[in-house]
């Protein structure tokens, strides 16, 4: 995918604003609570053990994600995690989770298109817009994945708190291949961004 120039000046501006935020912020406390938040959503959505759900080994500085694989795990909840390929496309493999949560890589790849088996996609970012327009790390990874899940599949971002632009901010940059999500989830709460119609219950402010 071409580069975009304004995507790549605001893409700097949300990552140092990112350094800002998780050093104000007790990052290992957050952890528990984005796997709670995660939790309720999924029992909202009457997804338990037998239930299909993407997610991601956490890098440093992204919202911790060892505790919530952990927990989605200890339900019984298959977990999806990505492997990212050559060309920035993404191929998945079932997640080893270990006790603390990180998967051990040993499991086979299963395809590209065994996105198509999630009935949640939970998604990495720098911050998404109240149009649900997401900001990802510049590779295209997820772009190019989620056209292969299944109609109607939710996709969730994890976010820090802070990082779902306010109303008021300039909105994130988007082009036609991007992706709109339907959710963020910090460990603060859930923001269903109310864009369409995957959710049967009323929305829930963080």
């Amino acid at each position: 995918m071409a580069r975009d120039p304004e995507k790549a000046a605001r893409r700097s501006a949300l990552r140092a604003r990112r350094l800002g935020l998780v050093a104000s912020r007790d990052v290992a406390a957050d952890g528990p609570r984005l796997a709670d938040h995660v939790l309720g959503l999924l029992d909202g959505l009457g997804l338990g053990a037998g239930s299909v759900v993407t997610s991601y080994v956490a890098l440093p500085g992204e919202p911790p994600t060892a505790p919530l694989n952990a927990a989605l795990a200890a339900r019984g909840i298959r977990v999806l995690a990505p492997i990212t390929l050559p060309d920035f496309d993404l191929d998945w493999r079932d997640a080893v989770v270990g006790e603390d949560g990180d998967g051990d890589g040993e499991s086979q790849p299963l395809g590209p298109d065994a996105v198509a088996l999630a009935d949640v996609v939970l998604a990495p970012g720098l911050a998404v817009d109240p149009s649900g327009t997401r900001m990802g790390q510049g590779g295209g990874c997820y772009d190019r994945a989620l056209p292969r899940r299944r109609p109607g599949t939710p996709v969730v971002v994890l976010l820090h708190p802070g990082e779902l632009l306010d109303p008021h901010e300039p909105a994130l940059p988007r082009q036609a291949h991007d992706q709109p999500v339907d959710a963020v989830v910090t460990a603060d709460g859930v923001v269903d961004l109310g864009l369409s119609r995957w959710r049967s219950t009323p929305p829930v402010a963080g």
